[in-house]
């Protein structure tokens, strides 16, 4: 298997739905994965922000992210 590292440098929802996505293909797959989330991307560690903004294909941060951290797929901050 192969090892992925996901950065998440904007608060941009769109970036982050895709980021998030990506990341839980690829562990679902059963690749290590990592992901950090740096710059504008730390505004996604706040518990407050609201995951749920869809995006223009319809789905949303929170449709993958809650995956990650149930999975315990290592999130740096």
């Amino acid at each position: 298997m192969s090892e992925f590292l996901f950065i998440l440098g904007r608060e941009d929802n769109e970036a982050a739905t895709r980021c998030f996505q990506f990341a839980k293909v690829a562990h679902e797959k059963g690749h290590t994965v990592n992901l950090f989330l740096v710059d504008g991307g730390v505004a996604w560690a706040d518990p407050d922000l609201d995951r749920n903004r869809k995006t223009t294909t319809g789905d949303a941060p929170g449709d993958y992210l809650p995956y990650l951290v149930e999975h315990e797929v290592p999130i740096g901050v």
